[in-house]
């Protein structure tokens, strides 16, 4: 590392294969590239893509970490129903070990998530087959 550079972990995701892209629009990502991409610097191991639900986004308010309210300042619009986000893979085996867990795109989630949560809860957790592709660039927000 030459001071300025954070090297990032090898982008696969938790079935071996490429990682895909989470979500650029709301940008994610502790790299804020879109992906699940991490580091040995992201000590909060954000690297489960998942799609936000009122529920969740309420859990995750209660516990302190309130996703759905704007802070522009920080350059961060807020989450709604539906957006996709990578989450703290700590937060999301909380919220899962009560009910609370939002479905995951397998393809899009970091393989460094399994040294917090374990595949077999992740595939229960999984969105279908065929619903793990991006939206169109049409239905991306503005910010």
């Amino acid at each position: 590392m030459d001071g300025l550079t954070i090297e990032m972990d090898e982008p696969v995701n938790v079935l071996g294969a490429p990682l895909q892209p989470c979500s650029r629009a709301p940008l994610t990502g502790f790299f804020r590239d879109g992906c699940c991409n991490t580091s040995a610097y992201d000590f909060g191991v954000h690297t489960i893509c998942c799609v936000m639900t009122k529920e969740f986004l309420q859990y995750s308010r209660f516990r302190g970490n309130d996703l759905s309210t704007p802070q522009p300042e920080i350059e961060f619009f807020g989450l709604k129903e539906g957006d996709r986000w990578c989450l703290s893979a700590a937060r999301w085996l909380e919220a899962a070990n009560f009910g609370m867990a939002p479905k995951v795109v397998l393809n899009a989630t970091h393989q460094r998530s399994l040294t917090v949560v374990s595949l077999e809860l992740l595939l229960q957790h999984a969105l279908e087959e065929g619903a793990t592709d991006l939206p169109p660039a049409s239905s991306e927000r503005l910010v």
